[in-house]
């Protein structure tokens, strides 16, 4: 089953993280502007300024908005960007991660906490320590550790750490040399610091060897998702450029994984950024596309599809 309109029409939505929070689904996108923009590969186009929180009784059911729950101007930190969003629920605290532009322009990791998970959020005056790059999700394993995963390439800025250090003229590795991994880092105990630095979250073939940069149909882009199905870990991102969503598994969160296939293929638009959730014991795809705008980019809406697994723990591919 398959929500084949977008679930929020009244404002451009993307980069969903879904969770079942007090028996609902909470979902957390990022805002679009309604307004055009010339597009380049740096991601200037996506200046969303605010966060919305979205919650259902069920993944096919009606849609709130629980209003803005964050807005760049309550970030003391930040200067621009408020791009894709996660949340998390610990010893009585929500708890909304959030990637955005300090103010010299580098991208890092903020947190925001709450009592309710709807919302409203109030920021820390710093980012994470530590934090860089984009796209942070933040996974609860069974022993009650939490991590956080993150990273993306190009406007994401992860070419630029390569050395351990920021550089602004980071480049992406040869095609033929390992590409570029999502990093993951514990949180502590109080959720707003790492434990450790952040290593990389490896992903090899079936061969046990790294993915190549130039492999863009299976390398990492941006978007990790973390979930776990039977005692198996998955992860899950975008491939950017190849427009697909895909997968690999592990028997622990750090990994390594091992590229299993694809779960989405290419969707109206140039970005795809999803999120996994299990509600009453089926699985669901919360992702976007760019229907509700008539295909342009930057200008995004979320939708939601069933996800089924195969008896060996694969992943049945789906089409948007």
């Amino acid at each position: 089953m398959s929500s084949r309109s977008p679930l929020i029409t009244h404002m451009f939505t993307a980069d969903p993280s879904a969770h079942v929070f007090e028996g609902r689904v909470f979902i957390y996108p990022s805002h679009d502007l309604d307004k055009d923009m010339e597009e380049n590969d740096n991601g200037d186009q996506y200046a969303m300024e605010d966060y919305h929180v979205f919650s259902q009784p069920d993944p096919l059911g009606p849609v709130t908005d629980h209003g803005q729950v964050l807005h760049l101007r309550d970030v003391p930190w930040a200067s621009q960007q408020l791009w894709a969003p996660d949340a998390a629920y610990r010893n009585g605290r929500y708890y909304l991660y959030f990637p955005a532009r300090d103010k010299q322009g580098v991208f890092r990791i903020g947190v925001a906490t709450s009592e309710r998970p709807e919302g409203p959020f109030r920021a820390e005056p710093e980012p994470i320590p530590g934090s860089l790059s984009i796209d942070p999700c933040v996974f609860a394993d069974r022993d009650g550790e939490f991590y956080l995963y993150f990273g993306g390439v190009w406007g994401g800025q992860l070419q630029c750490w390569q050395t351990g250090e920021f550089r602004a003229d980071g480049k992406m590795p040869p095609d033929d040399q390992p590409a570029l991994l999502p990093k993951v880092a514990k949180l502590s105990a109080d959720m707003l610091t790492f434990v450790a630095p952040p290593q990389d979250v490896v992903i090899v073939d079936d061969k046990g060897e790294k993915l190549k940069a130039g492999d863009i149909t299976r390398r990492y882009f941006e978007g990790p998702w973390m979930h776990q199905h039977n005692g198996t870990y998955y992860l899950s991102y975008s491939t950017g450029d190849a427009h697909t969503l895909v997968y690999a598994t592990a028997d622990n969160p750090l990994g390594p994984f091992t590229f299993r296939g694809t779960i989405l293929t290419p969707v109206l638009g140039w970005t795809t950024h999803h999120s996994i959730v299990e509600h009453n014991g089926r699985w669901w795809l919360y992702y976007h596309d760019a229907s509700l705008s008539g295909g342009i980019s930057y200008k995004r809406s979320v939708k939601v599809q069933e996800l089924f697994y195969e008896a060996d723990g694969s992943i049945r591919p789906m089409t948007p």
